[in-house]
């Protein structure tokens, strides 16, 4: 198993608009082989940020970024972006590799 998750930092009062691109965003991830599951998660508040991790599972690292390398990425991050403002600071990328499954 392997998982990529990608940590967002969204300023207070973009809450909303940010889950709803994720929500209507087309993501392709159901085409590509290697593909386990997805979930986008919401994490704590303070009083700049609310806390989220988009978090997407895989059969294996070379899944994950023959993922990256494919069309399929490209259609799903050229969608609606946020507005401006919404992200604190860029994504931070997490890749973890099953020790124990």
């Amino acid at each position: 198993m392997f998982l990529a998750m990608n940590r967002f930092q969204i300023a207070r009062g973009f809450e909303d608009g940010f889950e709803k691109i994720w929500r209507e965003r087309e993501s392709f991830l159901s085409e590509v082989p290697g593909f386990v599951s997805f979930a986008l998660l919401k994490g704590e508040t303070t009083q700049e940020q609310t806390l989220y991790a988009s978090h997407s599972q895989w059969a294996n690292r070379q899944a994950f970024e023959a993922w990256t390398e494919s069309d399929h990425f490209r259609r799903a991050h050229a969608q609606t972006s946020a507005p401006k403002g919404t992200y604190l600071g860029h994504p931070n990328l997490e890749l973890f590799e099953s020790v124990l499954d």
